[in-house]
């Protein structure tokens, strides 16, 4: 098991479901706090890539091609397992914000945030990052949340999306823009960290 005491380093795990703006967040955290910034999703792709796929950007999970590797891994869960495991290395390393859908319900140590928002808006979001239509992003995301779901439940047992007990901080991003989101966490972790550089040995302020 691993101790929040233990670690003077700091592990930053971000979720949401897709359209919440994860990545961005994520991104934007470790630029500011000079940490490493490690993707779930990079990970995945890296392996899709080793088995012939052409993944892209941000946009290539709503792709037919995308949706087929996320079949393909409800077929052999050993891909994420071996993904969760190199996660949970980089976690123990520390100095990191790791971008990741299962690491919050799996890791014991370090501080979680999830970010939220309604079906209509990740929809919306989702059609003007991949410049399809929304009636299309939607039927899209309904599917890949689904599948995502399943994928999980089976493997670990969580509900994604629903229990958010693991989380010490949950971001609603419905009404806010991005920079708005960036000050509302900037604000917490700045008081976590300065916690975390002195030793606290408790975290679980929400």
């Amino acid at each position: 098991m691993h101790h929040q005491r233990q670690q003077a380093k700091p592990v930053i795990l971000i979720a949401g479901m897709t359209g919440t703006g994860k990545s961005t967040l994520a991104r934007r955290i470790a630029q500011r706090y000079g940490l490493r910034y490690v993707s779930g999703g990079d990970a995945l792709k890296a392996m899709a890539a080793e088995l012939g796929y052409t993944p892209g950007g941000p946009e290539w999970w709503e792709t037919p091609e995308g949706l087929r590797f996320l079949k393909q891994r409800q077929e052999d869960p050993e891909f994420d397992r071996k993904v969760d495991r190199w996660l949970m290395r980089v976690a123990d390393e520390g100095n990191v914000v790791i971008d990741s859908w299962t690491m919050p319900w799996l890791y014991d140590g370090g501080f979680k945030i999830w970010l939220m928002a309604s079906k209509e808006t990740r929809a919306k979001r989702i059609a003007e990052r991949n410049g399809i239509s929304y009636e299309e992003a939607l039927k899209i995301m309904e599917e890949k949340d689904e599948e995502t779901k399943r994928l999980y439940k089976r493997l670990y047992g969580f509900d994604l999306g629903e229990d958010l007990t693991p989380f010490h901080l949950i971001v609603d991003t419905e009404n806010l823009n991005k920079d708005e989101v960036f000050q509302v966490v900037y604000a917490i972790l700045d008081q976590y960290l300065s916690k975390n550089r002195q030793g606290s040995l408790s975290t679980s302020a929400t």
